[in-house]
């Protein structure tokens, strides 16, 4: 193939039934473009692609839209991603089998072999590959990691596969012989495809460290006079991939992250599954409980209320059995609110009461004070002597509050996963009852620690000096966790060492629950919060990156540390990007399930509602995007979203005013106004 030949088309077809309810879901599809965009060579033209679920019918059609269309309007490559295992809705190798005019078993077998180098696991997927009309179609596995790795083994291999289905010439295309095809192909013959597995080189030198694979290149260096021999490596490092080894030092760190693409809903499901369950403590009914989750349900100690009260300002009676009391009544006695002794009252009797007072001995019911009518005063003319009652048909009960009819003793008024809030009332219910300490789940501290050489704190006087940045990120994340109700430990900022973060980690996971880091977490030598985590402390980092932006570089690790008791505990740690608006997103979206969880807060997370798009929103082609945006109410109640602006990672100004993060999913085509999209609300909604 020329340089100046067209570029062959290609197709993506994702086979996934959650994909294709959410296409946020998804992550082989970006994972499969960037390899094509990045290692095809310029060769490969991606024109379509699209989400089916895991049925057969769906699959074939979509297949034979692209492939019964003549090239160059059709495609020359389809690529399917998903299904390919033995789960009972993995269907793609039969539907597309059925399809094929020509097996390929030589691109099965190439894939296979690739993938069998790292993990003997790679038995249980079952490709298929051939050509149907001109079309070459190709199936690969759902993961991420596994689709990469069998499309790296055979893409340079493609174009020449493609071109002879389309109908080229043999003889031209073979012209020079094998030699020139791999050379054309970038192909080097000891190597096989170029992957880069270099597994048995036998040199040590590990050729292609560039490609993608995560098969732990870079450990053997035995002989280069590196003062050290060649590791042992006893698991796939793809099963258990380790970051950077900074005292290799920078020419021998990885060249990509060893940190499988995992989708937003998968890494979510990591910091369900890995963030420690919430610790129940005992807490005082007093100002400091609103916010508090209940740990038990919680009944009442006593009845409110407590005796038999009026509900209105008047008089107690003893009604008689004919129910007349039409009369006129000595006030024998006054019962008012405030506690003391009442002497019985008999029937002929009344007695002054205020509402809320008890009922003194032997009353049945009270009269409004609307009923009566004043007759004589005492011979001092300060209280009254004697009263006219205007009523009849008197019933007894009337106008009383029995013992517990608001709340009985031992009956439920709160239940276990409750939030006890400052406006709800409950700390009064509680109080009521005679409930003056509850079971509650501990809320976790946090702490929040900025990392990097460059970093300075944002309040320092004078100018910046070249390369200096000012510490936003730490201030914005001790501002949000506080928001949401959490203590915050201020952990400051360190330096890109390693001694010194190790250190300052240590003691920041022996006072706080949760530490959140922002910066370290690229690529870059300096990066050294992974090696940190894994190799001085013994963590385990869950993942390493999300589909996602921003906020791919996202890291979520748990470490083992021993309490001042002695027992063994959990505690998480958020490694964030350093971007101001990536860490902010990320806090939201990943951090603050984290700690609603450790917390007992259910459902874990922003409150996600549907909002109506104000303008078009273009999308990113590759990654589903958090979008900042400002979410008001419009007419009739609708929910309006408009962007903040310009959503560039490193972009302050994207934060102000930002109340939701609009979910959009990758795409080429732009969301049109008016058009309905989810949003995670990071705030109050306000009104148009």
């Amino acid at each position: 193939m020329s340089g100046s030949s067209p570029p062959l088309r290609v197709a993506l077809l994702i086979v996934s039934t959650t994909a294709a309810k959410d296409p946020s879901t998804d992550a082989s599809g970006a994972v499969l473009k960037d390899v094509i965009d990045q290692e095809g060579g310029g060769r490969w033209q991606l024109v379509d692609s699209k989400i089916v679920p895991d049925v057969v019918a769906q699959i074939q059609r979509q297949i034979m839209l692209w492939a019964d269309v003549a090239v160059p309007e059709g495609v020359n490559l389809i690529l399917t991603t998903g299904g390919t295992g033995f789960a009972v809705a993995d269907h793609t190798p039969e539907a597309v089998s059925a399809l094929l005019h020509k097996q390929a078993p030589g691109i099965v077998h190439g894939m296979l072999a690739a993938s069998l180098s790292v993990t003997p696991f790679a038995m249980m997927s079952r490709p298929v590959a051939g050509v149907r009309n001109k079309s070459v179609i190709i199936t690969l596995p759902g993961s991420p990691k596994g689709a990469k790795e069998n499309l790296q083994a055979v893409l340079k291999t493609l174009p020449h596969a493609c071109l002879q289905a389309a109908g080229q010439e043999s003889r031209s295309l073979h012209a020079g012989g094998v030699k020139k095809l791999e050379a054309d192909a970038g192909i080097n013959s000891s190597g096989g495809s170029g992957v880069g597995h270099s597994h048995s080189h036998g040199s040590g030198h590990s050729h292609s460290h560039n490609h993608g694979h995560d098969h732990g290149h870079s450990h053997s260096h035995a002989g280069h006079g590196h003062g050290h021999g060649p590791l042992v490596r006893h698991t796939a490092p793809s099963a258990n991939p380790m970051s950077n080894d900074p005292k290799l030092g920078p020419s021998r760190r990885n060249r990509e992250s060893p940190y499988p693409m995992l989708a937003v809903d998968e890494a979510l499901s990591q910091i369900k599954e890995h963030t420690p369950a919430p610790e129940i403590v005992a807490t005082k009914v007093n100002r400091d409980l609103p916010g508090s989750i209940l740990a038990e349900d919680v009944k009442a100690k006593a009845n409110v209320p407590a005796f038999r009260a009026s509900i209105v300002d008047g008089y107690a009676v003893v009604v008689p059995q004919d129910g007349n009391m039409k009369s006129v009544f000595p006030v024998v006695s006054v019962s008012h609110a405030a506690p003391g002794e009442a002497k019985e009252l008999k029937e002929g009797e009344i007695a002054r009461i205020t509402t809320g007072a008890p009922l003194p001995p032997g009353a049945t019911s009270v009269i409004m004070v609307e009923d009566t009518v004043l007759k004589t005063l005492t011979d001092d003319g300060k209280e009254e002597k004697e009263v006219e009652i205007l009523a009849d048909k008197v019933q007894e009960g009337e106008n009383i509050r029995e013992v517990g009819s608001d709340i009985k003793a031992d009956s439920l008024i709160l239940q276990k996963g409750e939030q006890i809030s400052a406006v709800g009332g409950e700390i009064g219910l509680l109080a009521a009852v005679g409930v003056g300490e509850v079971q509650t789940y501990r809320r976790p501290v946090v702490g929040v620690l900025s990392t990097g050489d460059e970093i300075v704190e944002h309040d320092r006087p004078g100018e910046l000096r070249l390369g200096e940045v000012r510490d936003t990120n730490r201030v914005t994340l001790m501002a949000a966790a506080r928001e949401w109700g959490y203590e915050v430990v201020d952990l400051g900022i360190v330096a890109d060492q390693s001694g010194s973060l190790e250190e300052r980690l240590r003691g920041a996971l022996r006072q706080v629950d949760l530490v959140i880091t922002t910066g370290g977490v690229s690529m870059g030598e300096l990066d050294l919060l992974k090696p940190t985590i894994e190799r001085s402390l013994g963590g385990t980092i869950h993942f390493g990156r999300v589909a996602m932006k921003p906020g791919k570089p996202t890291t979520f690790a748990t470490v083992p540390v021993k309490t001042n008791a002695g027992a063994r505990v959990r505690k998480v740690v958020f490694s964030l990007p350093g971007n101001p608006a990536s860490a902010l997103v990320t806090f939201h979206l990943f951090v603050l399930p984290a700690l609603h969880q450790m917390s007992g807060v259910s459902p874990a997370g922003l409150t996600e509602v549907p909002v109506t798009l104000a303008h078009d929103f273009g999308l990113d082609k590759l990654r589903p995007e958090y979008h900042r945006a400002v979410v008001t109410v419009g007419k009739e109640g609708v929910l309006l979203a408009s962007s903040t602006g310009g959503q560039r990672s490193s972009k302050v100004g994207s934060l102000r005013g930002a109340n939701a993060l609009l979910c959009l999913p990758a795409g080429d085509v732009p969301k049109k106004k008016g058009e309905k999209v989810r949003a995670l609300l990071m705030g109050g909604v306000r009104c148009e």
